[in-house]
């Protein structure tokens, strides 16, 4: 049996449970590649570096299992830096493995050698050098229990190729010396959870808001379990809109109306305007619970004694203490104020003439609706933009994977290629804008070689219309320059892949054409010409 760094790690990846890895090869990685066939772990060879990260965030996010990614040192490194903080901001358990300059010549001018974990600390839960071919396993180990506890998110690790080369002496190996320490898991305590509940049920417009790690399907399970248990609205958010989430219709409204809010794992970040008037009543009383420490106390300084109770916990956690201690839920007419308002949508999405001149956001968006409804297993991807939240606000899912808070744009090729190879046969939709369908275009190629079919439906107004409606409203219409586009045909882009393509230009095709897309099993875009509108805002009774 082989015995270098490169071996060890490839079985320490099997022995976990490790099946594929999303890669792009590169000079300092190529020993891990050779390894990788011993273990029988398969490798996803993808065509940019971000990508490989965005898939193995996508991964996480659907399966509740660490992504990998492995990208070789130096620019293969910098490339994936941008899916690193989506990763974070979606607190997604993600393993970025990157290759890494040898170590006996740093300093003196490496192949590629750049200061690689200090470029991606900020934007990880840990980040380090592995130091030896001893190491790397354990390092491994070590990197997916930091990702997996307390908030869940990214750990980097960067692995110098000599330690992958090298033969491995010890049999008892143990991390690096600059492997940071794994703090245990911290349990819920049940009185603190009765007292919670306690406080809740006594106001009379509590909330209970959770984070991007509440969001995926067991996640929003697991909240719907707490609702029902205790009465009160449990809300996982996610949206880099956040209070102006969309897919929450008027929820604003109501939130503006709590009396008591429980932070489940949710920072008190911009997406809640920082707990402030308008957006909370001046008077509201919170409520955290959270695994870092940081966050707690960031909260105290933002409300002051708003802040009436705190406890240090993961969020998956302290939520099954609450089911387990609400056994009778205290139902009351607010419970289904809030939902009412998450469901509403305005009654002219309902009135749009089929004869207009340009398919309107909502109709290129709703029929697809009965696409996601065939499968108890669906994926809804949404990426960001005026056309995102125009589907986010139109589709559902019971899997769904949106761009997340990092609010950046171009994931949602990369989201589907992975979400095929997590849930086979099920219905996939992958929503975008022609701007978005830009930044990883060759991933398609990638579904093709491994046979990954899906729908990515490209809104396409021929512009960045996102910031195209900064420009109107900040500047005025003859100041609005730059962000045009050229209507290109993107279902044509597909096609020359060996994909399908559809061309739609009429709202009655719509169905009719992503049908046939789900159908060919191929990797498909179809291309519908929109008419480029402002995101929703949406509000009872405007």
């Amino acid at each position: 049996m082989a015995n270098r760094g490169a071996d060890a790690l490839a079985r320490a990846l099997a022995g976990s449970g490790v099946t594929r890895v999303f890669t792009l090869s590169g000079n300092h990685i190529m020993p891990l590649f050779d390894a990788a066939l011993d273990a029988g772990v398969s490798l996803i060879h993808t065509r940019h570096e971000a990508a490989a990260v965005h898939m193995a965030d996508a991964w996480a996010r659907l399966t509740q299992e660490p992504g990998v990614a492995l990208v070789t040192g130096g620019p293969g490194h910098a490339n994936a830096m941008g899916a690193l903080y989506t990763a974070r901001m979606a607190e997604s358990p993600v393993l970025l493995l990157s290759g890494h300059a040898p170590r006996d010549q740093l300093g003196a001018g490496a192949f590629q050698e750049m200061a690689q974990a200090e470029i991606a600390a900020p934007l990880a839960k840990a980040s380090w050098v592995s130091d030896s071919a001893e190491s790397v396993a354990a390092d491994f180990e070590r990197a997916m229990a930091i990702a997996i506890g307390g908030r869940p998110g990214p750990v980097h690790l960067s692995l110098p190729v000599d330690c992958l080369e090298s033969r491995a002496t010890s049999s008892a190996p143990v991390p690096s010396r600059s492997a940071p320490a794994h703090e245990a898991q911290v349990p819920f305590d049940d009185k603190f959870a009765e007292a919670t509940l306690d406080r809740l049920r006594r106001a009379k417009r509590p909330m209970i808001l959770a984070g991007p790690s509440s969001a995926t399907k067991t996640g929003r399970d697991r909240l719907a379990r707490l609702e029902a248990a205790s009465g009160i609205p449990a809300v996982a958010m996610e949206s880099p809109r956040g209070i102006a989430d969309p897919s929450l219709g008027a929820f604003a409204e109501m939130l503006a109306q709590a009396d008591c809010v429980l932070l489940l794992g949710k920072r008190l970040d911009f997406t809640l305007k920082f707990g402030k008037p308008p957006a909370f009543d001046a008077a509201c009383e919170f409520m955290q619970v959270d695994a870092e420490r940081e966050e707690l106390d960031r909260t105290g300084r933002a409300v002051g004694a708003r802040l009436t109770a705190r406890a240090r916990a993961d969020a998956a956690g302290a939520c099954e203490a609450l089911i387990r201690i609400a056994r009778e839920p205290a139902g009351s007419p607010w419970l289904a104020e809030v939902r009412a308002s998450i469901a509403f949508r305005p009654a002219a999405w309902d009135a749009l003439e089929s004869g207009r001149a340009s398919i309107h956001p909502v109709q290129a968006l709703r029929p697809l609706q009965a696409l996601l409804d065939a499968h108890a297993e669906s994926i809804f991807i949404s990426d960001g933009g005026e056309f995102g939240q125009w589907a986010q606000a139109c589709l559902a899912a019971p899997h769904r994977v949106i761009n997340g808070v990092a609010g950046s744009i171009g994931a949602a090729l990369p989201f589907a290629v992975a979400a095929r190879l997590a849930k086979p046969g099920v219905p996939i939709v992958a929503t975008m804008g022609d701007g978005t369908f830009g930044f990883h275009p060759a991933e398609i190629d990638t579904a093709m070689r491994y046979g990954l079919g899906f729908v990515a439906i490209v809104g396409n107004d021929a512009r960045w219309n996102a910031e195209y409606q900064i420009q109107l409203r900040e500047y005025g219409r003859e100041r609005a320059r730059g962000c045009e586009l050229a209507p290109t045909r993107y279902d044509q882009v597909a096609v020359a892949f060996g994909g399908h393509g559809e061309h739609v230009t009429a709202a009655a095709e719509v169905l009719p054409a992503a049908r046939r897309a789900h159908a060919s099993g191929l990797p498909a875009c179809v291309n519908i010409m929109i008419e480029g509108v402002p995101a929703p805002s949406i509000r009872r009774g405007a």
